[in-house]
């Protein structure tokens, strides 16, 4: 059974897609098998595989809403293992549609239950609210995985999330655990993002990765290319952290 990792973090701009893009190709280059699922309107990981998301008839959008099958709706990527469940702006309608219908919450669960034998990760790219969309994939998840941004109001967003994991675990997802925080746009040179680092760690008593992904100008120019950065420059900082990040996501599993 592969292990579902919801990326979330209800602050915007963490690096949430960032770390889910070059989290699950580096994952892929590892030799595993991965699905990755946008689970955001804006399709930002779908565009930042390479894919148009603007042509797209099936997405998870159809999928929650029981217009398509998982198994016709996920898609090849181009990179070895890495698989795709897409989406567009079309998700947004999904938080009033879906309305008060029985079991809103769990429908992606019971979708991904039925091909988790054939993964090794399930990588979920969260939307930066706590909505349906978060939800369900919060209920589907074994584990959720925290990007925090080095910033000043960095430790009062990991406080709300967390209380958002206690709600869910008390009412829908009892087994949900932490799997870990990385720090992203770490820049050395700022006595601010050593700071944040210290503080969140001193509150924070769960696992903290030690790769530090960096600011890094081709790790912000990989997007426009529709590329992972382990591909567009597999030498730069950017990759390299992320390579690490992946081996330590691995390496979690022999915990």
């Amino acid at each position: 059974m592969g292990r579902i990792i919801a990326i979330a973090n209800q602050k915007g701009g963490v690096g949430k897609t960032t770390t889910t893009v070059n989290l699950s190709a580096c994952l892929a280059l590892s030799g595993k098998k991965v699905l990755v699922v946008d689970s955001d309107p804006q399709g930002n990981t779908t565009s930042g595989l390479g894919i148009d998301k603007n042509g797209l008839s099936k997405t998870a959008y159809t999928l929650l809403m029981g217009d398509s099958y998982l198994d016709e709706t996920v898609i090849e990527t181009g990179i070895d293992g890495l698989r795709l469940l897409p989406s567009n702006i079309d998700l947004v309608g999904a938080e009033i549609e879906l309305g008060m219908r029985e079991g809103r919450e769990t429908i992606l669960k019971k979708h991904l239950m039925n091909c988790n034998n054939l993964y090794d990760y399930i990588l979920i790219d969260c939307p930066p609210s706590l909505n349906i969309l978060t939800i369900n994939a919060m209920a589907a998840a074994n584990t959720i995985l925290v990007p925090i941004q080095c910033e000043y109001y960095a430790l009062e967003g990991l406080t709300q999330l967390l209380r958002t994991i206690e709600l869910i675990r008390a009412d829908i997802n009892r087994w949900l655990e932490i799997e870990g925080i990385v720090f992203t746009m770490y820049d050395s040179r700022a006595n601010l993002s050593m700071q944040v680092v210290d503080e969140v760690k001193r509150h924070i008593t769960g696992n903290v990765y030690k790769s530090i992904i960096p600011r890094n100008v081709r790790l912000a120019e990989a997007p426009s290319h529709g590329l992972p950065i382990a591909l567009y420059d597999a030498k730069s900082k950017g990759a390299e952290s992320y390579l690490a990040l992946a081996q330590q996501v691995i390496d979690y599993d022999a915990v």
